[in-house]
């Protein structure tokens, strides 16, 4: 039976994304903390960071061409919703998060369990946003979030997603199959018929 569908307009239906606190110090070593929830794959190599025009950390990180990207963890989320309410250009966030400075130079959150500090390389602006495209140059990650394989295991990493539609904040970390692998046992029992 096919079920049908009801059409509810244009709606933006990828979310939920991993909610991220973007860290930012300018040439005068001032720093800042943002909320970020627009986060996208590019390739591989490249992510994009999509950050509205009026923001400090928007023109410190174009400016500076780097900035880091924290996930944020439960221990984390109230501060981080902060720092996504108030403006860094009236308010010193600064001191809200325990950091230090990463290898590349950017800010980055002891208490993320995860940190990549990112190059910019492009800017795509579209409609107010300054869609930052950005290389991975250093992650971070809390050892105890690791495998046995040396990767990161997202059942014990958990970051919180941000859902636009309705402004809620979700939990991760429930594995539900296997990639490739739910496929292939699909293609073999095809195969077999």
């Amino acid at each position: 039976m096919i079920m049908k569908k009801k059409n509810i307009g244009s709606v933006f239906a990828l979310y939920p994304t991993p909610a991220g606190v973007v860290g930012t110090i300018d040439d005068n070593e001032k720093l800042n903390w943002m909320l970020m929830g627009h986060l996208g794959i590019i390739t591989h190599k490249l992510l994009s960071v999509s950050l509205h025009h009026t923001h400090l950390s928007t023109e410190t990180a174009i400016k500076t061409k780097r900035l880091s990207l924290n996930l944020v963890n439960d221990t984390m989320l109230q501060r981080a919703d902060y720092v996504g309410i108030v403006s860094g250009k009236r308010v010193d966030k600064s001191q809200l998060f325990p950091w230090h400075k990463g290898e590349g130079g950017t800010p980055i959150i002891d208490e993320a369990d995860l940190t990549m500090e990112l190059e910019v390389v492009d800017d795509y602006e579209a409609e107010g946003f300054h869609n930052l495209i950005c290389k991975i140059t250093n992650t971070y990650i809390n050892p105890d979030m690791i495998d046995e394989k040396g990767k990161i295991d997202y059942t014990k990493l958990k970051p919180i997603l941000f859902e636009m539609p309705t402004y809620k904040y979700l939990r991760t970390g429930e594995i539900v199959g296997d990639c490739l692998k739910l496929g292939k046992e699909l293609k073999e029992t095809l195969n077999n018929e």
